[in-house]
């Protein structure tokens, strides 16, 4: 095997007499070099474009979300809820209401969530940051503020603190009977626009946040009646504990979904996204190291009479076999690794000066990861394995014999 590596390191490093053999080899590689650099490049750019995506859903979601198991609210007493200050794993929690309801503006109307929240709700989500707020302030709490989606506002034509005309909300009453008037169907309120967010076209036209005793007084609810909490954990808190801790808290009477679940279907799309890239590309990975294997096989031949005196030297079959699947290595880790520093340095350039935009003020976002890297050199190692033993296995009888 010793001399098998020295002489398959020589085959890599020396040229051959063949100027064609030279120019395949030479293509191989450089082959070999540009797909693993496009191949890192390429999962760079979807993981960060991923990260883009996600960074919407992260600015308005909770680490852990908790609904009622059945229905659409829960109630929480005190001893629970002293229970839950006590979790050492989360950072903060916020108690909110949220129900569909009906918004009138000056002849509009719109279906919205009414979404009530409680003054901690910034610490889970940073609503009221500047990157989301885009005009006025957050609501203050037990006050008939609110703020809307960017959507919505349009929608309607709002105006923000306008005291002349307010937003009315209808929130349908529940009970049993005949409704002779406006006031037998429905809990109206006048509200007061105070701030205008935008997170992403969903989100805004989804939600109106008003505050927490408010949305209660509107939908009836009692004295510690919720309809969901949602919680944010401290860094490095374990989530399956921490959900463990929640269901013992609440006597499995919730459902508890993370960040991935209240997107379920967002996650699914940009898993599969990721993964028809990443297919597509190793194809043409593949068509490249099957370069690799054809010139391996040109090698073969070049080297022809160099194997016939090794194997008359007392060389076996399998260590002339080796020597040229060892130079298919040789080749397949060079150009993976010059290929994939290239890549490297393409991606940290992306980053530090901004080389393609996707608009004039955003530059086309990129993610460097360690679990990328092992995935591309795993891809080229693995398919450059087989290319160079089926390449390799080429050397036999007939070889030496003809």
């Amino acid at each position: 095997m010793g001399i098998a590596l020295y002489i398959a390191r020589r085959y890599t490093i020396t040229r051959s007499k063949s100027t064609a053999v030279n120019i395949i080899t030479g293509i191989a590689a450089l082959g070999i070099l540009v797909s693993t650099a496009a191949l890192f490049v390429i999962m760079s750019v979807f993981s960060g474009l991923r990260d883009f995506s996600l960074s919407f859903a992260n600015d308005t979601d909770p680490d852990l979300k908790l609904e009622a198991a059945a229905g659409k609210s829960f109630f929480i007493d005190a001893a629970q809820q002293k229970e839950l200050k006590a979790l050492k794993n989360i950072a903060a929690y916020t108690f909110v209401v949220e129900e569909r309801v009906l918004f009138f503006y000056n002849g509009k109307e719109q279906v919205a969530y009414l979404k009530g929240v409680d003054s901690t709700y910034t610490k889970v989500a940073a609503m009221n940051s500047p990157k989301r707020l885009l005009g006025g302030q957050w609501l203050m709490p037990h006050s008939g503020q609110v703020v809307v989606g960017a959507g919505i506002y349009n929608r309607l034509s709002l105006g923000l603190f306008n005291m002349a005309k307010a937003l009315e909300v209808y929130v349908p009453k529940a009970g049993k009977g005949g409704i002779n008037s406006e006031e037998d169907g429905f809990n109206k309120e006048e509200l007061m626009v105070v701030g205008v967010y935008s997170v992403n076209e969903d989100i805004d036209n989804r939600y109106v946040y008003c505050s927490l005793d408010l949305a209660q007084d509107l939908l009836e609810f009692k004295n510690g009646q919720y309809t969901n909490i949602e919680i944010k954990m401290k860094p490095g808190a374990n989530e399956a504990s921490v959900t463990d801790d929640l269901q013992k808290i609440f006597k499995n009477k919730v459902t508890i979904k993370n960040r991935a679940q209240l997107n379920d279907s967002l996650y699914k799309m940009l898993n599969a996204e990721n993964l028809v890239t990443y297919l597509f590309c190793s194809l043409v990975v593949v068509l490249t190291l099957f370069c690799l294997a054809g010139a391996l096989i040109m090698l073969i031949l070049d080297k022809q009479d160099n194997i016939r005196t090794l194997y008359s030297l007392g060389a076996e079959l399998r260590s002339l076999c080796s020597i040229f699947f060892m130079q298919g290595i040789f080749i397949t880790a060079l150009g993976a690794f010059f290929g994939l520093a290239l890549g490297i340095v393409i991606v940290l350039a992306q980053q530090q000066f901004n080389l393609l935009m996707i608009t004039p003020s955003m530059a086309y976002p990129t993610a460097f990861t360690g679990m990328n890297v092992l995935i591309v050199l795993a891809t080229i190692f693995i398919l450059g394995v087989i290319a160079s033993r089926i390449a390799a296995s080429r050397v036999n009888l007939s070889i030496i014999e003809n």
